[in-house]
This record gives structure tokens, sequence and C-alpha cells, in this order.
């Protein structure tokens, strides 16, 4: 068996492992399995059951994240996107008094061009149209992104009226969770192998034990008929007439904006700290990952959950040298699992998991040093996309703003001729889409 996976998924070639890979999926699992409970609460919100939500995340994110393995055999996992259902939420089904259906239906069209746009290489071309210092930045940028994910999750920041953020206080939850942030620095730098999944075990049942969090009432659970109410609900033909004739166009486009770059910047961040990339930083067997990330916004929407794309949470995995499809199939699995065991998972604190995303967004940004600083027209788009990036909230929003930048510096300095013309395209998308922007 385990030479059959090992010529399957090239192992050996990519030096790695059958345990290597199968601590990889389960650390990925645990640093992106808050979507099991996020997703349904945002989305419950526009009327959709909110139990039945959380079958259909599991069920769209294991099959994706599955199929994202097999069909590339990269360690990418998928869910449905941050950002994206709060846009459908509040944003299209509760200011354009939508339908929820109709709105997964926009859902799945946006999936649906996009995976055209793979077809036809328009996709894989842009991608690859972008400059090499602006993909380190872009990594760079998403690894501060998820660091202030995981202090936030922690506690170690919280929201101020007068400073938008500021230090929080020395609770339980962010006593814990620097408990284990310095626990798993500290067996990383003693090179224990799975140290971050280690961590989060170790801060969960510190949790357990101090009563940050409670211990699950049942180990499984299993799922009433009336839990997958939304699978393809939204494929109706009475909902999917209404999608056409709603003239929606505006928020299809807002859409593919937001999950064609998100996708980028998590794939050239992970095939960076991955090592994926080639010299001039584009990742080998692209097409593959952005098809299936394409059809995966498609099953978002089938499956009444919003659009599924690729995970930067995928970076923690990456971090515990997951380096092939095995690691993507074992994430999968644990989803498919999580449908009867969402007791226990559930019983893991966010005290217990930002931790690990403070640690990955650290691994991350090492990439800054190969940034080109003593030319400001490549330097200050790089850094302008390392501010905005977190500071936004949003990957797209954040290269949105360093590409603009970029194309106007070195436009405006001569050098207009070192831009490719796909990226004056993105530049000007971009600028009508925060010209538009409401918010």
């Amino acid at each position: 068996m385990k030479n059959t996976l090992d010529k399957i998924f090239r192992l050996k070639e990519l030096s790695t492992d059958v345990p290597t890979e199968i601590i990889a999926g389960a650390v990925t699992f645990m640093t992106m399995a808050y979507i099991i409970f996020v997703n349904p609460a945002i989305l419950s919100a526009a009327g959709i059951p909110k139990d039945a939500l959380i079958i259909a995340t599991c069920l769209a994110a294991g099959f994706t994240t599955v199929l994202m393995g097999v069909a590339t055999n990269y360690p990418f996992a998928l869910a449905p996107g941050m950002g994206l259902n709060a846009f459908i939420t509040y944003g299209v089904v509760i200011a354009m008094k939508l339908p929820w259906q109709v709105a997964m239906d926009l859902v799945f069209f946006e999936g649906a061009i996009i995976c055209i746009l793979v077809v036809t290489r328009v996709r894989e071309w842009i991608m690859n149209a972008i400059p090499l210092n602006m993909k380190r930045a872009i990594g760079v940028g998403i690894g501060l992104f998820i660091a202030f994910i995981g202090l936030q999750s922690a506690g170690l920041v919280v929201k101020s009226d007068a400073t938008m953020v500021t230090f929080g206080s020395f609770g339980a939850p962010a006593l814990l969770s620097s408990f284990g942030l310095l626990f798993t620095a500290l067996l990383m730098s003693r090179h224990v192998k799975g140290s971050i999944l280690i961590g989060i075990a170790v801060t969960a049942a510190a949790a357990s034990v101090t009563g940050v969090a409670r211990l699950p009432k049942a180990v499984v659970a299993l799922p009433a008929a009336s839990h997958f109410t939304t699978l393809l609900a939204p494929l109706s033909p009475a909902f999917l007439s209404q999608a056409f004739k709603a003239g929606l166009v505006s928020v299809v486009f807002a859409l593919i904006l937001s999950d064609f770059f998100d996708t980028m910047g998590t794939v050239v961040a992970v095939g960076g700290k991955a090592g994926f990339l080639d010299k001039s930083g584009k990742l080998p067997r692209l097409r593959g990952v952005l098809l299936v990330d394409g059809f995966a916004a498609m099953v978002g929407g089938a499956f009444g959950c919003s659009s599924v794309t690729c995970y930067i949470e995928s970076a923690s995995g990456v971090s515990e040298g997951g380096r092939s499809g095995l690691t993507s199939i074992v994430t999968g699995v644990l989803f498919f699992l999580s449908i009867i065991f969402w007791p226990v998972i559930a019983a893991v604190p966010a005290a217990a998991t930002a931790p690990a995303l403070i640690i990955v967004g650290f691994l991350m940004i090492g990439i800054v040093r190969e940034i080109i600083w003593d030319d400001i027209t490549e330097a200050f788009p790089s850094f302008l996309t390392i501010l905005t990036i977190p500071l936004t909230f949003s990957i797209s929003r954040g290269i949105g703003c360093g590409f603009i930048a970029y194309v106007v510096i070195k436009a405006c300095t001569g050098k207009w001729r070192e831009v490719h013309p796909a990226m004056y395209i993105i530049a000007v998308l971009f600028a009508v889409d925060f010209a538009l922007s409401k918010n």
C-alpha cells in the first residue's frame, strides 16, 4: 500500500512520505475546520437552514479538496471562501432582497465563467503575467494577513473605536493562545515532526482542562435527512430563470474578480512556500489547479454554501512538509468524517487554532528578502500590496491596490514597456471595481 501511494503521488520525488503527508493533511484540516462553523453562521442570516449548511460545507470542502489532490497532485485545500459568503448574505440576499437560491445561482454562473477562462487559457495568461516581485509581495502580504487573523482569534488584537485595532486583554483565551504559540514555536525550534498539529492538540486539551472549551457531549452524531436540503436546490429551473432575468451582471463580475485574485494570491503564496514555483515565479500544471478551483465555485453554488475556493490555510500543511495531493486527500477525507464527528470538532476552540495561523504567517513572510527593494518602481507596489492585504482584510483588494500602483508608476517613469499588457487590463478592472464599490 505504501509503495502504491508513493508511485501515485511521486512522494520520493517530492522528498516526502506517507506519514508526513497524513500529518500535513490533518494540520491543514485543523487550521481551516473553523469554516464548518463560521460559514453557516454567516449564511444563515440569508435564510439558509444552519444545520443544512454545516453538512453542505463539509461535503463541498471534502469533495473539491479530494478532487484537487487527485487531479493536480498539489497540497491545496478548498472550502467556501470567507468574504464571499458575507458578500452573498449582506450584499446580495439582504441588500437586493433576492432568494438565497438565486444568489447561489449567481455563484454557480461565476464558477462556470471562470472555467471558461481557464479552458481558453485566459486565466493562466493573466496569472503568468504577474511580475515576480509582485508575486513575492502577495505571499508576504497573505502571511501577515493569516497572522493577523490568528492574533484576532487569540484575542491578542481586538477592535478599537479610537484606533480601529488595539491590544487585547490577557483573559483565559489569550493566555491559552499565548501558551500554544510559544509551545508550538518551541517544538519547531527542536525540529519536532508535526509540531503545529501537536500544538493544536495540546492547546485544545489545555482549553478543556481550564474550562475555556467544553468537552463534547458526544463523539459522533449522524445528520438527519433535513440536513441535505440545500444540495442542488439552487439549480431548480425556477431559481435559474430568476437569476437570468435579474440582470445581475455587476454581481457576477464582483464575484469573479474577488474569487479570481483570491485564488491567485493563495496559489502563488502556498506554491512559493512549498518550492513549487519555477525561476520566473510560475506554477507548473497551473491550468489543472485553476480548472478545479473554477469547478469548485460551481459546486459551492449548487450546494448552497457559497463559492468554494483554494484556502490559504493550505500553507499550514505545507509548513508541516506536505508536498503532494495525498495531503489534500487526507484533508478532504477529514471534512467528510467531520459530518459525523462534528461534536468533537466543535470542541476545538479558536484559541487552540490561532497559534497555528500565527506560526504559518511567520513562515510565509521570509520571502520578503527576495523582493527587489532598490528599485522604487518595483519596491513601492510590492510594499503597498504587503500593507493593504492585511489592513483591508481582503486578498483581492490588496492585490488590486498593488497592481494599480505598479502600472501607474511604471507608465509614469517611462518603463511602460516592462508591464505586460494583461497588467494594464487588470489594473483598469480593479480601478472600475473600486470606483463602483460601496464599501
